[in-house]
């Protein structure tokens, strides 16, 4: 993680932490950067999609702004998810793709996410140069007369686009199949209901009615309390919540149990592993990920390879082996053959239509799976401190005990990515134990903050 950059680009409390002015000078740098590697094909372009959230507007003029000020383009596409941005970028041949989102964070907080023109988060090197420009921003050259940026009317269309592409990763439809879909009021509330329909899946959808402060607020991927009584009482196949952004997703059976990351992609791993699909008969999970998952892949004869937390360090280590298929607990799954970035309606799709040609129950083909009891436990701590909290002599001691205490398991303490916390990850057999363990931890930390 760099000075403004973290495991999912810059993010903080719109016009506090992430300010108009701050936007403008990501924008200039980041257009800037890849404007020098842009040689011999006129001006760059840079494609930028958005969320719901009230600020979004604020920040993208803002973006606007810098990137015209260095001599790119721009073409707005509005209310998305943050894949489809990823993709189109692609398709267009766009130099780069801006996000303007704070996926699973409550309103007042935004972010920037930049995809390069490969459809891949930015590297660490990239963010580098643009991080040093942002600082030292007198240095960027600033053009004036015909060499200016300008907003270029765009003939995209990205909800038709995106759904297109998402209908065809699948042979078939999804008919017989009842959904209920809750959009968490962000960027899915623009695409799901075109894409099912699509597919001939019969939807419930709700909290897709966005007013830019009710994003993810009590709906959405982290609050799943409304979609699990709604499929109950609804007698409901599956349900299926998106984060704000869109590029992630959890899942809840027809009973009400929820699928996380890791038992959506034990399901479609086995399944691409029949099918022979399943490169090198490997996936690749975090370091969070749930022992149980790794004990259901060694009796399905397949590999898991472990990266850091973050979809970008997924994504580097699936480029690496030529994996395609990796993903995270919290719902970030990447399906390399079809997009290059997490995406949580693509995995609704691939998971949907997994369930539909099992004509089995979801509750059925996620069984195999057994989680170890394992509980998260975030504990606020400031953004200056976070990183370095762990190496306190009285949170040493803590994990320490704690390890002896819990026997076959294991405990993770780490900073947040994308927002001032330290999460302690418990896992081990006895949930009780589990539980007392986890609470010792944070209570050490929170001690000492």
């Amino acid at each position: 993680m760099g000075k403004y950059f973290g495991t999912d680009g810059v993010r903080g409390v719109a016009n506090v932490e992430l300010d108009a002015l701050l936007a403008f000078k990501i924008g200039a740098a980041a257009a800037y950067t890849l404007t020098q590697e842009h040689t011999g094909r006129g001006k760059a372009k840079l494609l930028i999609g958005k969320d719901t959230r009230i600020s979004s507007d604020m920040l993208e003029s803002a973006l606007v702004a810098g990137i015209c000020s260095v001599g790119a383009d721009v073409e707005l596409l509005g209310v998305i998810p943050t894949p489809a941005i990823a993709y189109l970028t692609i398709k267009h041949k766009a130099d780069a793709g801006i996000v303007i989102s704070a996926s699973h964070n409550s309103f007042e907080y935004n972010g920037i996410k930049i995809f390069a023109g490969t459809g891949y988060k930015l590297s660490d090197e990239s963010e580098a140069k643009i991080e040093a420009l942002i600082d030292d921003f007198d240095s960027i050259p600033k053009v004036s007369h015909e060499k200016l940026g300008c907003v270029i009317k765009s003939a995209i269309d990205p909800v038709v686009e995106y759904t297109d592409h998402l209908a065809d990763t699948i042979q078939g439809d999804l008919s017989g199949l009842r959904v209920a879909i809750d959009c968490a009021n962000g960027a899915s509330s623009t695409t799901i209901t075109r894409l099912l329909r699509q597919l001939e899946c019969s939807a419930d959808v709700r909290f897709y009615e966005p007013d830019g402060i009710n994003i993810n607020d009590g709906c959405g991927s982290t609050h799943l309390g409304d979609l699990k009584k709604r499929v109950k009482q609804g007698d409901f196949d599956l349900g299926v919540a998106f984060d704000g952004d869109a590029d992630r997703c959890l899942i809840v059976d027809e009973t009400g149990e929820e699928l996380d990351g890791d038992r959506i992609m034990a399901v479609c791993a086995a399944r691409m592993k029949k099918e022979g699909r399943l490169r090198g008969n490997a996936f690749v999970a975090t370091i969070l990920s749930n022992m149980g998952l790794h004990a259901y892949a060694r009796e399905q004869g397949m590999e898991i390879i472990c990266a850091n937390v973050g979809d970008r360090y997924v994504l580097e280590k699936m480029l690496e082996g030529c994996y395609v298929l990796g993903g995270e607990q919290s719902g970030h799954v990447i399906f390399l053959d079809h997009a290059s970035t997490g995406d949580g309606e693509l995995t609704a799709v691939q998971f949907m239509h997994i369930l539909k040609e099992s004509g089995k129950k979801c509750s059925e083909i996620a069984a195999e799976v057994v989680p170890f009891p394992q509980i998260m436990i975030n504990v606020k701590v400031p953004n200056d401190q976070k990183k370095v909290i762990a190496d306190r002599t009285e949170v040493k001691a803590a994990i320490e005990a704690a390890e002896k205490e819990l026997g076959e398991g294991r405990i993770l303490v780490r900073p947040s990515g994308t927002e001032a916390l330290v999460r302690v990850m418990v896992e081990g057999k006895d949930a009780a134990m589990v539980d007392k363990i986890a609470k010792t931890v944070a209570q050490t930390i929170e001690s000492i903050v």
